[in-house]
């Protein structure tokens, strides 16, 4: 009996040891797919700050990435740069690209590892108006024998001053790393791009691994430098904990798609006019505000070409104003064309995922000009209907003499009793028509045909 207890004993004590194994012993792992924006960076810097508290051997970030914004690409090398706990980049799955921004971000890592048919490359800056932006690569990987000529000196100067200071950051990145800093100059400088295999060859990046698995195996001794001091890594029995954005950042995911930001700014706008046009109705005015401070809040973290804003908002006045002081047209078609414009060149970036969608814009753009023609519509026949009521509606009204009177008198019309005049006299119960108004008193003149009643 005391040998099975024994046994008992033993057998919770082993389960318990497993059940409290340190969190040190678990690595963190985390997906960045798709354009990198403000909701990214928020997304790795969370998950920096949280394997550090937790104490995690190292943090995993799987990429596939188009590119991405230059304001939200720095953002994230600073954390990598500052993160006490080792960063492995590792572009996968098969077919997944670290285009653009994602090579810096690789570069940056303290390791840079690639599955097979993978790609990276075409890290060179482009600019529409006023930010830059790191776009989606074109064409082909390169080969590693080929030789191209030094990219001309071309553009402007301010296209010349990006591209150099483009340079410089991913070579002071390669350096720092003791990686290939001529190949990555040559990304920047000439949208260079190559395969995983081609990428190891050139010791751009340190390693190809086939899946997670095979990654901690070539992981498992190799020694980085963080933060200035050399670690070595143990990825032998390591757990990996998969990362999921919090509601945070997954709000701030959706805030700063710039067709949702663009829908609320529209509603917030909209709604705006309706509360003031009709004042008192309440929830127009709070829900146009929440929604244009929300759509702001997204504008101050995209970039947005403010010229554009304004064409979009003098669009909508436009429209307003044509309801509202019908020019037949004129104002509600530049309006019209204001809107579409300013809708267009909203976003200062042809990075992919950062931009409003034309289907999207021309469908509030039809809804806003048949919002407008509609009203012109109702205003048009308005003018045309006849009036029925204030004193306009009593000229050629028909009344009914109340009793007889030879210049003046009175009249009933439309059951109301009114001072009447007349050049005829008039007896009880005769039919008189309004032939002019002064002031309060109505010119009246007998109806032909019509026999004298008492009333």
């Amino acid at each position: 009996m005391r040998g099975w207890f024994f046994i008992l004993v033993m057998m919770m004590a082993f389960g318990l040891a497993h059940a409290v194994e340190p969190a040190g012993h678990q690595a963190l792992w985390m997906d960045v797919e798709g354009a990198i924006g403000p909701a990214t960076s928020d997304y790795v810097k969370r998950v920096l700050d949280q394997a550090a508290k937790e104490g995690a051997p190292l943090v995993i970030v799987r990429m596939d990435t188009p590119g991405g914004l230059d304001t939200a690409m720095r953002s994230i090398i600073q954390n990598i740069l500052s993160s006490s706990v080792p960063v492995v980049t590792y572009v996968s799955p098969s077919g997944a690209r670290a285009a653009s921004a994602g090579t810096y971000i690789l570069y940056a890592s303290h390791v840079a590892a690639m599955a097979p048919a993978t790609t990276l490359g075409a890290a060179t800056p482009v600019q529409i108006g006023g930010l830059p932006s790191l776009p989606e690569p074109q064409g082909e990987p390169e080969k590693p024998q080929q030789k191209k000529a030094p990219a001309p000196e071309g553009g402007n100067a301010m296209e010349r001053k990006m591209v150099n200071d483009a340079a410089a950051y991913i070579r002071g990145l390669a350096e720092l790393r003791g990686r290939n800093a001529d190949w990555a100059e040559r990304a920047v400088r000439e949208a260079a791009t190559l395969t995983a295999e081609q990428a190891l060859k050139m010791h751009v990046v340190d390693m190809v691994a086939s899946d997670m698995s095979n990654l901690l195996v070539q992981l498992n001794g190799r020694t980085v430098k963080v933060m200035g001091q050399e670690r070595v890594l143990d990825t032998q029995g390591l757990l990996l904990k998969h990362e999921e954005p919090d509601w945070r950042s997954q709000l701030l995911a959706v805030l700063t798609n710039p067709n949702v930001a663009y829908i609320l700014m529209l509603i917030g706008i909209y709604g705006l006019i309706f509360e003031f046009s009709n004042p008192g109705a309440v929830v127009p005015g709070v829900a146009g505000a929440i929604c244009l401070l929300l759509a702001l809040y997204a504008f101050q973290v995209l970039p947005v070409n403010y010229t554009g804003l304004a064409l979009i908002l003098l669009g909508v006045a436009l429209m307003v104003a044509e309801a509202m002081a019908p020019s037949f047209g004129a104002l509600g078609i530049g309006g019209v064309i204001a809107f579409v414009v300013g809708s267009i060149i909203l976003m200062d970036t042809d990075v992919p995922g950062f931009g409003v969608s034309l289907p999207l814009i021309g469908a509030f753009a039809l809804f806003s000009s048949g919002l407008f023609t509609l009203l012109l519509v109702m205003l048009f026949k308005a003018r045309h209907r006849p009036v029925v009521s204030g004193q306009e509606e009593l000229l050629g009204a028909t009344g009914e003499v109340i009793a007889d009177f030879e210049t003046d008198g009175s009249v009933r019309i439309h059951s109301e009793n009114w001072r009447a005049r007349s050049q005829t006299p008039l007896r009880r119960g005769q039919q008189v028509r309004v032939k002019k108004i002064d002031g309060l008193t109505l010119w009246v003149e007998p109806l032909a045909n019509t026999s004298n009643k008492e009333v």
